[in-house]
């Protein structure tokens, strides 16, 4: 009888469990904007990535990390003179907090969110007619988004603000992105 006690608390234990915490991987797809003043004309470009989150439920709010690798691309030009494309990838990490504003009962729910993202461009590459411009390899970002959790699989979309000025040289260039992601919770 004790065994059965322990075995149904501990069943219970990690359902309770995995309510509170929830990880799995994400795939993202994103479509990046420079945003300048300096340049003629701006273009933007598509990119991929991937990233593990852990996600901790307390009631209707929650906060979320992630970890993971993205590829971005956009390109710059001046009229005359020519275009430069650009591509940075490197590792990122965000800091999520949101709350569920539609409960589907035991389907899901509909969040929203806020967050802050971190990345550092550890590879940097253009092709170009024009100098390249000198770039930094950090970049901050605030994001906002909405978020569809429908059994273990999450959708989300979200806009990421750039704060960080990457050129080094004295002009302004910050990064608009619009990020759509599919991720698994494994819990």
């Amino acid at each position: 009888m004790k065994k059965f006690i322990l075995a149904a608390l501990l069943c219970f234990g990690v359902n309770g469990f995995a309510q509170l915490v929830q990880f799995g991987p994400q795939l993202s797809y994103n479509i990046t904007s420079p945003i300048t003043d300096d340049f003629s004309t701006k273009n933007s470009g598509t990119g991929m990535g991937a990233a593990a989150f852990v996600r901790v439920n307390i009631f209707l709010f929650y906060g979320q990390g992630e970890i993971g690798y993205s590829k971005s691309k956009f390109s710059l030009a001046q009229s005359g003179i020519g275009e430069t494309e650009y591509e940075l990838a490197g590792a990122d990490a965000t800091l999520i907090a949101g709350f569920r504003i539609i409960p589907l009962g035991k389907l899901g729910n509909v969040r929203l969110f806020v967050g802050y993202n971190w990345k550092n461009n550890s590879d940097i590459s253009s092709n170009n007619n024009l100098n390249p411009v000198d770039f930094e390899n950090s970049n901050s970002s605030v994001l906002g988004g909405v978020g569809v959790d429908l059994w273990r699989v999450t959708v989300e979309y979200r806009y990421l603000a750039g704060l960080s000025d990457l050129d080094a040289s004295g002009r302004s260039i910050k990064t608009g992105a619009s990020q759509l992601s599919v991720g698994f919770k494994f819990l």
